[in-house]
């Protein structure tokens, strides 16, 4: 199950993670949200301790979608270990092109961009 993070906790967390962060920015209401969810198991299994998957309730948690000026949901953001943000996504997406933002903010690069950059 994804970490919920809040307002109260984001700091906290962000500091003691040295892994490459994916944060789903969510409401409950939404219906395109709800089909991200089961995919955030998805991505919890493929990356194991690779990497920390992480939602957050816009509707409960006014300070870190003003942080990230979330003017829509879902809203998907991968941050690497550097605590940089690497790639993001507005919209529900595909389990492949989260799983490449994941990639990015770990480092891992394709096959095609390690020969090429």
């Amino acid at each position: 199950m994804a970490l919920e993070l809040t307002d109260t906790n984001y700091v906290a967390t962000i500091e003691q993670t040295d892994v490459a962060l994916f944060i789903d920015f969510y409401s409950p209401t939404c219906g395109p949200c709800h089909e991200v969810f089961p995919l955030l198991d998805i991505l919890e299994t493929y990356f194991g301790h690779r990497a920390c998957i992480c939602k957050v309730d816009v509707t409960q948690n006014p300070k870190l979608a003003k942080k990230y000026d979330i003017q829509s949901v879902p809203f998907c953001v991968s941050i690497g270990e550097d605590k940089m943000i690497k790639d993001y996504e507005l919209g529900a997406a595909s389990i492949e092109r989260y799983i490449a933002m994941i990639e990015k903010a770990i480092g891992n690069k394709g096959f095609f961009r390690r020969l090429f950059g």
